[in-house]
């Protein structure tokens, strides 16, 4: 089950604010602003900023 496109639409960065996209294969949501990206967990957006990892 992918996530909800509404619910996607609502998702921001809890660091910057700034909305996140899908990526790695719908396994994570990426901000572009921090780069930091959040793992996607059973079909549950993990939105904590110590579960992100940063990518370039």
């Amino acid at each position: 089950m992918a996530i909800d496109p509404e619910l996607l639409e609502i998702l921001a960065c809890p660091k910057c604010k700034t909305a996140v996209v899908l990526v790695d294969n719908d396994s994570g949501l990426k901000c572009s602003t921090c780069r930091r990206v959040y793992p996607i967990k059973d079909d549950i957006p993990v939105m904590l900023i110590d579960e992100a990892r940063i990518e370039d």
